[in-house]
């Protein structure tokens, strides 16, 4: 199956000079779903996953469907502000300015092996402090699950310390 022919690509948005890939339409297809599951499933062995990490927002779509492949659980990684109860925050540098993102503090059990999924990995910049914030809780990082890659902005030297799979490189 080929990934890349269902994504679609609007100009401009979100703003000028910017050509945003949407993965959008391969949702609305079952059988781009189980496909996606079944390439993570060969790259990432189950026996190495205790729970899936969704990066804010549309990483969490890709979290559920592998934790429902792999019949395990899920959690959010989020902007700060935006999660209940006690929580952990990271910030780290963006291209303008810098961001934050955090985790509730007792979503895991010391030393759960979590894969983090994302649908886009540009920069590297969330993954890596993504991995750090899990890391600072005890978490061990299994590796990044991403639809999309662009290669041309270099983000898998980022985090190339751990296991990566990208299923779309552009």
């Amino acid at each position: 199956m080929n990934l890349k022919d269902m994504i679609t690509e609007y100009p401009n948005f979100p703003k000028k000079g910017i050509l945003f890939r949407d993965f959008s339409p391969i949702l609305k297809d079952p059988s781009a779903l189980s496909f996606i599951a079944d390439e993570f499933e060969k790259y990432f062995h189950p026996k190495d996953v205790d729970i899936f990490a969704g990066i804010e927002s549309r990483g969490f779509i890709l979290a559920c469907i592998l934790a429902s492949r792999y019949n395990k659980g899920i959690m959010m990684i989020r902007k700060a502000g935006k999660l209940p109860g006690k929580t952990t925050k990271l910030s780290y540098a963006i291209e303008y300015g810098k961001d934050t993102i955090e985790i509730q503090k007792d979503i895991i059990k010391e030393g759960q092996k979590i894969l983090i999924c994302d649908d886009l990995l540009a920069t590297g910049g969330t993954a890596k402090a993504s991995a750090k914030l899990i890391e600072k809780i005890g978490g061990k990082i299994s590796g990044f699950a991403f639809i999309m890659e662009l290669t041309e902005l270099n983000g898998m030297k980022e985090i190339s310390n751990y296991n990566c799979k990208s299923l779309v490189k552009y």
